[in-house]
């Protein structure tokens, strides 16, 4: 395979629209915001699939359908449970501002705290 070329056919603007759709319900913007979180590679947040990579996307990200066993026993989940997606906003509000203001400042930023008024 040469350089640049995907490894099948491309995937249908249905598959990208429903992708686009689950990235949103999970709290993403778009598949660029979701490029990292997802471990997605540049090609694919620039909205470049093959259909076998949309399709394990979405199954991924979709819901999970339970199946009954003949037996009556308890249903067995079908998909595997989507990964645990923070959206962006979120992840910055689970660290302490301290310890955020210490890694800026590490990092050469200047903190300081906002003024009351």
């Amino acid at each position: 395979m040469g350089f640049g070329q995907t490894a099948g056919p491309p995937a249908s603007a249905q598959q990208l629209t429903q992708l686009v759709e689950l990235l949103r319900e999970a709290g993403f913007d778009g598949l660029r915001e979701a490029r990292h979180p997802l471990g997605l590679s540049q090609r694919q947040s620039n909205g470049k699939f093959t259909r076998d990579e949309a399709a394990a996307l979405i199954d991924q990200l979709g819901p999970r359908e339970e199946t009954a066993p003949e037996d009556g026993a308890t249903p067995i989940p079908s998909a595997v449970s989507p990964p645990d997606v923070v959206p962006p906003d979120a992840v910055a509000l689970a660290f302490p501002d301290e310890l955020l203001a210490e890694e800026l400042a590490r990092r050469g930023w200047t903190c300081t705290p906002p003024t009351a008024g």
